[in-house]
């Protein structure tokens, strides 16, 4: 709960948002936030966490790499249909580059000696 606290409060920081505004949108005490930023607390509501969730788009900390991959996949397809209502040549562009960008990569190394 520690690394989810720390990434709260950098994500909050990195936003400008500060400890007590975010509490109060929130909906919890200034002191419950900063214990849950700081490791202190290892209670969170489900109601928190989504708020947290959609508000600062934390990545969970998965248990292995492959989970990783599915969460930003996940995030990023989610991003991408966003974003496709409003500028949908920006998504193909970006869609090309990482389809290409794998495959180069990917032709680079399954084709060369290790």
């Amino acid at each position: 709960m520690q690394e989810i606290g720390q990434q709260i409060r950098q994500i909050r920081n990195r936003k400008g948002i500060s400890l007590n505004a975010y509490a109060n949108e929130l909906g919890v005490s200034s002191g419950y936030l900063s214990n849950l930023e700081t490791g202190k607390t290892q209670n969170i509501t489900l109601s928190v966490l989504e708020q947290l969730q959609n508000d600062l788009n934390l990545i969970p900390f998965p248990t292995d790499d492959n989970d990783e991959l599915r969460v930003r996949l996940d995030r990023v397809y989610e991003l991408l249909v966003n974003l496709q209502n409003y500028k949908p040549d920006a998504v193909e562009y970006l869609l090309r580059c990482v389809e290409e960008g794998s495959e180069v990569f990917l032709a680079h190394y399954t084709s060369s000696p290790r």
